[in-house]
């Protein structure tokens, strides 16, 4: 028997997550990238699982046979950094990071400090192509 997903999309209020960041500096660099992915991609914010904000969903389905569902793309407010989940690949990922700023990276996400550190420009076109890579429709 599979173990059920721990990231699955939920009712929690995204306003209720963000006021619980006690870092205001991280609280608000969380609203304004929220406030860009959604003007810039038209979907709206939900909570997925306690601490990830998240954008659309798609579902998938692993050569093991597990599958579930997962954002198409969000973030995340971690204690060291803002974390992005884009994913691993999209159209000109290797380009739009060259441009972006002061960020790290690990398997498919990329960490910020703050907002200052990255070209916003940037930032949304990187979350509209990570989306649309998963979805084309969006």
């Amino acid at each position: 028997m599979t173990k059920p997903n721990k990231t699955t999309e939920t009712e929690s209020s995204v306003a209720d997550f963000l006021a619980g960041i006690s870092d205001e500096k991280k609280r608000k660099d969380c609203q304004a990238i929220i406030d860009l992915v959604t003007s810039s991609t038209g979907l709206h914010p939900k909570m997925w699982g306690p601490a990830i904000v998240g954008f659309g969903s798609y579902h998938y389905v692993y050569e093991s046979g597990r599958e579930g569902d997962a954002p198409l793309a969000g973030l995340s407010p971690r204690a060291n950094a803002i974390t992005l989940y884009l994913g691993s690949s999209f159209d000109q990922r290797a380009e739009l990071l060259a441009k972006f700023g002061k960020f790290k990276e690990g398997k498919g996400c990329i960490y910020i400090q703050k907002l200052e550190d990255i070209d916003t420009g940037v930032l949304a076109q990187m979350f509209i192509n990570a989306i649309r890579s998963k979805n084309p429709h969006c």
